[in-house]
């Protein structure tokens, strides 16, 4: 019998404004992605289990709802000069819908529709093949792969050959030493699948007795139909593996991305890193309140590792772009509701 929450939400999604959803196909969304996903989530928002979508043949916003607040994720897929277009409309027909993790030109679009734009934080972005790790600032991340290599660990990129049964263990291992351990997050990101999905590309360590240790996972961006660069979408580490590992390993998959001719490489959001004006009109109340959210000992320590996430990622000395989250209202129960949706509480 499904629990009392669960009825709550679906009488709260039921009384959620009507937007038409458009029906595409897992197939369909790939091929939208293939010509316009040129953005971090793109991929994310056509395999990710639960999203609805608003559109048509041509593009579509993905979005999800929780307490009768519909929550964009990302930017439009689809070409860039129809975007403004299908945010107008998804706005008008979606009653003041959230948008989260959206880059600059959808938050312009927002701001002169009379959305407030807060930053929500970086995504961390190398550009290849000028980014390498030469250089003083980069030895700490040349030492991680010299390390492992000399203890006698192995990098490989998985063709689909190592047996889901060991990544699901080692997922499972990973998630035990999480700050929180019953679930997984979603939206922002999507649950871990043992399965990676057609066009990313996974990165293994093996320790010196041939155990798998870390593996690394990665989305693709397109660009008319092309692959032009890769974005970060999972990480798992045995919970005894060394600090090394998880640098070594981004390091290699970077580096091999290089050599391919990969123009691009981001780590993925950041959150609340950096949360600073907008240069639009924005909330003081959820700009302060993301600073002290970022700045907490309990929340780092109890809830998400912000503080960890962010000096990971600068070791690697991107380029931090701003991602933002705009709204009209921007009340604490629409929050609430994109933290349920995010799993994060």
């Amino acid at each position: 019998m499904p629990s009392l929450r669960i009825h709550f939400d679906r009488l709260l999604e039921g009384a959620a404004p009507k937007v038409p959803r458009q029906e595409l196909t897992h197939i369909e969304r790939l091929a939208l992605v293939r010509r316009h996903g040129d953005f971090s989530l793109a991929y994310s928002t056509a395999v990710q289990r639960s999203l609805s979508y608003f559109g048509d043949a041509d593009g579509y916003i993905a979005f999800g709802t929780k307490m009768k607040q519909h929550f964009a994720l990302g930017d439009p897929v689809v070409r860039p000069p129809d975007r403004p277009g299908y945010i107008r409309r998804f706005v008008e027909s979606a009653g003041n819908p959230w948008f989260v993790q959206i880059g600059e030109q959808t938050a312009r679009v927002l701001a002169g529709l009379g959305y407030r734009v807060n930053r929500l934080g970086v995504d961390t972005r190398l550009l290849l093949p000028a980014h390498d790790f030469s250089g003083k600032r980069n030895e700490t991340v040349r030492y991680s792969e010299r390390w492992l290599l000399k203890k006698g660990f192995s990098f490989a990129e998985d063709k689909r050959t190592i047996f889901p049964d060991e990544i699901r263990r080692l997922s499972q291992n990973w998630r035990a030493d999480r700050i929180v351990k019953r679930w997984e997050m979603a939206f922002l990101n999507r649950p871990f699948d043992d399965h990676f999905g057609v066009d990313m590309r996974r990165f293994v360590l093996h320790g010196p007795d041939g155990e798998l240790v870390a593996l690394l996972d990665f989305d693709p961006l397109f660009s008319g139909g092309k692959v032009i660069g890769y974005t970060t979408s999972f990480k798992r580490k045995h919970v005894d593996a060394t600090s090394h590992a998880e640098i070594g390993l981004t390091k290699f998959a970077v580096d091999r991305f290089r050599e391919q001719g990969v123009s691009i490489v981001t780590l993925g959001l950041s959150p609340l890193v950096d949360i600073g004006p907008s240069g639009f009109t924005e909330s003081d109340f959820w700009r302060a309140t993301f600073r002290r959210a970022y700045d907490s000992p309990w929340i780092n320590r109890r809830k998400f590792n912000l503080q960890g996430q962010a000096a990971f990622k600068r070791r690697f000395h991107g380029i931090e772009e701003p991602t933002y989250v705009a709204f009209r209202k921007g009340t604490p129960i629409e929050m609430l509701g994109l933290l349920r949706l995010v799993k994060a509480i």
